[in-house]
């Protein structure tokens, strides 16, 4: 099955180059591509693409605002954002708008199409050093937040792995336990945080995302 792929970026000669390297790998399809987050607005919805490739620094709309506008419209898509920014602040903002990975613009190839899989299969692929900062934010964050008081010790324990970066299978091998046990609580976790994604609990757990 072809994993339907839009992108969503301004500089018309990377835009192409990443059009290239979709279109050159098997089991990709490129459904889309927009010069403007404005754009991706008017018809990205249509074309239900299975992994949108979204810039930040769009013209006008930014890609962190595209991403919050189009995420609770389609719930089933998943969001790489493809950027040169590696700052704390922009990563959480954009995980909270319900990206699901985080990759610099400066990826090779290969870790882009790699990105791209594991993205679809439910990972939350981010360059290392991104990851990195993930990991330590949420390792200096002790929440003390509402939303920990939600939360049991266990899906504490797999929440931590999930913002570690760890797939269902992971966690489940990790924890000694199934992986549709695995599932029960990441749902439970969804339900409790009022969240619709991976990155988003994780977020909003460690109150990167205001309760509500």
């Amino acid at each position: 099955m072809l994993v339907r792929v839009a992108i969503v970026e301004d500089d018309s000669a990377l835009r192409s180059m990443l059009v290239g390297w979709l279109s050159e790998a098997g089991g990709l399809e490129v459904v889309g591509q927009y010069s403007s987050a404005e754009s991706a607005l008017d018809s990205v919805i249509q074309t239900r693409p299975d992994v949108v490739l979204m810039d930040i620094n769009l013209p006008g709309l930014n890609g962190i605002e595209c991403v919050s506008r189009l995420k609770p419209q389609m719930p089933d898509t998943q969001f790489l954002m493809l950027t040169v920014y590696e700052d704390t602040q922009r990563i959480f903002q954009a995980l909270a708008a319900g990206a699901t990975g985080y990759l610099l613009k400066r990826a090779s190839k290969t870790e882009l199409l790699t990105a791209l899989g594991e993205v679809h299969r439910g990972g939350s692929p981010m360059t290392c050093n991104i990851a990195r900062k993930v990991v330590q934010s949420f390792s200096q964050s002790v929440p003390s937040t509402p939303e920990s008081a939600k939360l049991s010790a266990r899906e504490q324990q797999v929440l931590h792995l999930m913002a570690r970066g760890y797939l269902s299978k992971e966690i489940a091998e990790s924890l000694e336990v199934s992986k549709p046990t695995v599932n029960t609580y990441i749902r439970r976790i969804y339900e409790k945080l009022q969240v619709h994604t991976r990155a988003q609990a994780v977020a909003k757990y460690m109150g990167r995302i205001p309760a509500g």
